[in-house]
């Protein structure tokens, strides 16, 4: 697996320095060729040098001829140099330290600086070359290579942001940028102006200016100057605004994909950040939304598991109240027999399996007909229907719940054995404690009521009673499956209860 990594850090390290190396080259060449042209075919001949031109543009044809080959290749030394910082520290896979996360977001400008500075250069040689003879002329190649340099510069910083996404995707990847390192969209948005109007716009300046103050241009050479001003300025500004709109788009698409996945309920998406302008601050933004409802997904379903998904609903809904209300609710408390012995001849591994099977079947009754667990209290379980959420039947709910719960319990837990007692009437629904710790619970007679009788139902055949009350207001359908007892005095009450036991 490691050396799967490297090979594949490997490959992007060769594709990206190849693919950089001829789109700077690309750029400069086309940069060059474009400001030839512009010299040579678009501004007004002869430039005020009369019959010295030819053997001015020996001279440049001479200079253009030795300074491309030597800024090319120069250009792409410091440029491979600029870039071999973040290369060896991607090939490395290890973490990024804060000097290595600078280097590898600054990779763009830096190139940029490289160009800017050849460019720059070529403009003073050439000023140097053409001042001797011609001020003019010197001045025209000064202002032609910097239009050059803009335009290449321009384009060599829209590509090389782009091709080094996966080099700043890995330097970023869990230390999201904290403010921006790059220039953000306005400046983008500049650099596109400039190279599709600010550039041609300037060069058509350029030759308006040296008509007015000098000599006059054929229409022929004013329309061949429009034309190639024309074209430039559409094939430019396509450029630019494509790269300049696509890094925009590409990280927008890219969160429109993930919201559409976490609306889907999908919260472990995580989008790579790959720009160190407030781009890549949305991008960490959007991380850190994704990551903050995975955490409060996480602690809602420990909410639902500690208090019951019915209770964190109700408080998540209505917020949390240290108060109670008066409901009618069914009780249903279901209990093992005989745990103690249990525990003293089983390992403690086992015994926690056997309950967490059986308290599994009793979950899914009483989810099933629409109750709640209240509390597990060691190996019992008290169940109400009817409150937090409202029940019309919850007489009928509990009864049916305490005959299936019998059943499956007989049927999938037989080496445990535990009894149901069933009642019903007005108890008290709320959350009771402190503002820093509170617990949702029911209070009264009928909670009471149900674990007597299922204490009782202990020794009685079929193991699951409830009372004439709960079978009181129970829908007629559910009542038929019921037949009434005796009256009996359970422990700890003074009226009696008469007894009701499921139909054999």
């Amino acid at each position: 697996m490691t050396e799967n990594r490297s090979a594949e850090r490997q490959a992007i390290v060769a594709r990206t320095t190849r693919l950089m190396t001829l789109a700077m080259l690309g750029a400069n060449l086309a940069g060059a060729t474009a400001v030839t042209a512009f010299v040579v075919f678009v501004l007004p001949a002869p430039l005020g040098f009369h019959g010295a031109s030819d053997r001015l543009l020996s001279r440049n044809a001479i200079g253009l001829a030795i300074f491309m080959p030597f800024s090319m290749l120069t250009g792409t030394l410091w440029s491979r140099r600029r870039f071999a910082g973040p290369a060896k520290w991607f090939l490395s896979g290890e973490a990024p330290t804060g000097r290595d996360r600078e280097v590898a977001l600054r990779a763009p400008l830096s190139l940029l600086v490289v160009n800017a500075t050849m460019w720059a250069l070529a403009g003073v040689v050439f000023v140097a070359l053409n001042a001797p003879a011609s001020r003019r002329l010197a001045l025209t190649s000064g202002v032609s290579a910097l239009l050059g340099g803009i335009v290449t510069c321009a384009i060599a910083y829209f590509v090389s942001e782009r091709l080094m996404r996966s080099v700043t995707a890995r330097s970023l990847a869990g230390h999201p940028p904290l403010h921006p390192v790059l220039p953000g969209v306005a400046v983008r948005m500049v650099l596109a102006w400039t190279l599709g109007a600010g550039v041609p716009l300037a060069a058509i300046t350029l030759i308006a200016l040296h008509v007015l103050t000098d000599q006059t241009i054929s229409g022929r050479r004013l329309a061949t100057a429009v034309l190639y001003l024309g074209i430039a300025g559409l094939v430019l500004g396509l450029l630019a605004v494509f790269f300049a709109a696509q890094s925009i788009a590409d990280p927008l698409s890219a969160i429109r994909r993930a919201l559409d996945r976490v609306r889907a309920g999908d919260n472990e998406v995580e989008l790579p950040i790959y720009d160190g302008s407030e781009v890549g601050l949305v991008q960490a933004g959007f991380n850190e939304m994704v990551a903050g409802l995975r955490e409060r997904e996480q602690l809602r379903d420990l909410f639902g598991r500690h208090v019951g998904r019915e209770v964190a609903r109700d408080a998540l809904d209505r917020g949390v109240a240290l108060e109670g209300e008066t409901r009618d609710v069914a009780a249903l408390f279901v209990d093992v027999i005989g745990s103690t012995t249990l525990a003293a001849r089983r390992p403690p591994q086992e015994v926690v399996g056997l309950l967490n099977r059986f308290f599994e079947i009793v979950v899914d009754v009483v989810r099933k007909h629409g109750g709640a667990i209240n509390k597990f209290e060691g190996d019992a379980a008290l169940c109400v229907f009817g409150a937090p959420v409202a029940d019309q039947e919850p007489r009928a709910a509990a009864l049916a719940s305490a005959r299936e719960l019998s059943g499956r319990l007989e049927r999938e837990v037989l080496e445990l054995k535990a009894a149901i007692g069933v009642s019903a009437g007005n108890a008290v629904a709320g959350n009771v404690g402190a503002s820093e710790r509170f617990e949702y619970t029911v209070i009264g007679d009928p909670i009471n009521e149900a674990a007597r009788l299922s204490e009782l139902a202990k020794s009685t055949p079929g193991r699951v009673l409830a009372s004439e009350a709960a079978l009181a207001g129970a829908a007629v359908v559910e009542r038929d499956c019921w037949r009434l007892g005796e009256s009996v005095t359970l422990r700890g009450r003074e009226a009696e209860t008469r007894l009701a036991l499921p139909r054999d």
